[in-house]
């Protein structure tokens, strides 16, 4: 999908096959995770007062993002030995934080194996309409890239994400950020498993045909 689209039907669409698409992974317990992290951790994190996360919760929602990722089984080795008062500590500071993300983004990142992009995916559980998670569909939709998983990167996609979910919301539906980061993941799965490739720029195609008249 491309990111400047403007019709909210086609973002709905995406949206909506979200779930389709997590199933068509075929990864070992995502749908399970997905459904934790989606609908019953958000619900946990809210009704606590003050909130915060655990260290059972975070290495879950790693799980997830591992998961609906790239494998990387040292964060989760690093994540599952964190002290839970030491957890629960920086994420009710970082939830707290909210809404300066940069902030709270910050106060989760001093735990080891806890980067931008998982501090990001917790804010999203616990804020969706505020922090969406900077997920690699997301990044190189919005940012053009997925490499630079930095603070500085995470704003911008921030920014962007939130922007778009104003506009689309304008059209008469409640889109949050972290739909549009969920329609742009779905977007992105379901091309590749239908083995297409986004649309080429129309400058694009023009060099592509100028390179055939050559040969």
């Amino acid at each position: 999908m491309d990111f400047k689209c403007s019709d909210l039907g086609l973002w709905k669409d995406a949206l909506s096959s979200y779930g389709v698409r997590i199933e068509s992974l075929n990864k070992p317990n995502l749908v399970s995770l997905d459904d934790f992290y989606r609908n019953e951790l958000p619900g946990v994190l809210r009704q606590r007062n003050p909130s915060y996360i655990t260290t059972s919760e975070l290495t879950k929602l790693m799980q997830w993002k591992l998961t609906r990722g790239k494998w990387r089984p040292r964060l989760l080795d690093f994540v599952s030995s964190l002290d839970d008062a030491v957890v629960r500590s920086a994420s009710e500071k970082a939830f707290q934080s909210l809404p300066d993300i940069s902030k709270a983004i910050s106060e989760l990142t001093v735990l080891k194996g806890v980067g931008p992009a998982t501090a990001s995916a917790v804010l999203a559980a616990f804020a969706p309409d505020i922090a969406p998670f900077m997920s690699d569909e997301a990044m190189v939709a919005a940012n053009g890239n997925s490499k630079d998983y930095t603070l500085k990167q995470y704003l911008v996609l921030v920014d962007k994400l939130q922007e778009k979910s104003k506009e689309l919301s304008a059209k008469g539906d409640c889109f949050t950020p972290s739909d549009v980061e969920r329609a742009l993941w779905s977007s992105a799965v379901g091309a590749k498993l239908d083995g297409l490739s986004p649309e080429p720029k129309e400058g694009s195609l023009k060099r592509q045909s100028k390179r055939k008249r050559v040969r």
